[in-house]
């Protein structure tokens, strides 16, 4: 058989496998080492199954801006993006360059700002960060606008310290190989990155006073202080640091049926996610509004009401 007959008789098996007319759709993400991927790839596969005539995948990127743009310009359906970076993009603030349409869908679980450094390093508060090499996340990612602001708002700018651009896997690899002195990964607590560079290697992750996160929280209303207990991660003590909700974002006139079916579909199915992924317990009815000051697309302010008023 040629491997030009190979080819068609593929193209033709897929052409045969989907449903007539089924639309096809994408979901952002991050990097398969962070949450949202696999939760990503719940959600795509509880929409996929329980939609008619609906396929999604989900997309490995860069995660929060890249996400918001692409689900701006139609390029995605929707995406996870953290909460101050979908702020941003509805004011035009930096990183984005003009205000875009777009809105939540419904908010998922928070991301905390987690410093991480080595066990035994000179680096015991945020303020014995500057001079040092950071990773503060990579390109179109909300760990980079997160941080960088974080650090901005507590008079870090970035002159002040040497700044490496990594994803997840990459830092905590820098980390092990001594090749950074410092990473930041805003994801979940127990995200997976942190979790397994924790089982190799003795580190801390820094924790922020009081006065610290009161002055993050005023610059950025979209954080507010969360304590992390114990044993979160291998021999890391508590911490305390600044928190972000995740949410789903998608296109501000985005069809109102599709979005209530996806609402009806995500709710109904949120328990069978969350024994997949644990932060998904977080995304409830009550919470899906949990972002202030960013606005629910009008079928989840609907669905909110009327799920609040039975």
């Amino acid at each position: 058989m040629t491997s030009r007959l190979k080819r068609t008789l593929l193209a033709l098996s897929l052409a045969i496998s989907l449903p007539a007319g089924a639309a096809n759709y994408s979901i952002g993400t991050g990097s398969q080492s962070g949450t949202y991927y696999p939760l990503g790839g719940m959600l795509a596969k509880v929409w996929s199954d329980n939609i008619e005539n609906f396929n999604m995948r989900a997309e490995v990127t860069a995660a929060s801006v890249e996400n918001i743009i692409k689900v701006s310009s139609g390029q995605q359906l929707v995406g996870i993006a953290m909460g101050d970076s979908v702020a941003s993009a509805i004011q035009g603030q930096a990183p984005f360059r003009k205000p875009l349409d777009v809105a939540v869908l419904f908010a998922l679980y928070p991301n905390v700002v987690q410093f991480i450094v080595p066990a035994d390093s000179s680096i015991n508060t945020i303020a014995d960060l500057k001079g040092k090499k950071i990773s503060v996340g990579a390109p179109g990612s909300g760990t980079r606008v997160g941080s960088t602001a974080i650090l901005e708002a507590l008079g870090i700018h970035q002159g002040d310290f040497k700044a490496q651009s990594l994803n997840y896997t990459a830092t905590t690899n820098a980390l092990a190989n001594g090749q950074i002195d410092a990473g930041v990964i805003i994801g979940s607590a127990g995200v997976g990155a942190i979790t397994e560079l924790a089982l190799t290697r003795d580190i801390r992750i820094l924790s922020f006073s009081q006065a610290e996160l009161a002055k993050v929280h005023a610059a950025l209303p979209a954080y507010s202080g969360m304590e992390i207990p114990a044993e979160t991660y291998s021999k890391v003590t508590a911490f305390t640091a600044p928190a972000v909700w995740n949410v789903l974002v998608v296109k501000k006139d985005l069809d109102p049926a599709l979005a209530t079916q996806m609402l009806e579909t995500a709710f109904g199915n949120m328990d069978k996610i969350s024994k997949v992924i644990a932060d998904a317990k977080n995304a409830t009815v009550d919470n899906m509004d949990k972002l202030q000051g960013v606005p629910l697309h009008a079928s989840s302010q609907a669905f909110l009401t009327k799920m609040k008023g039975q």
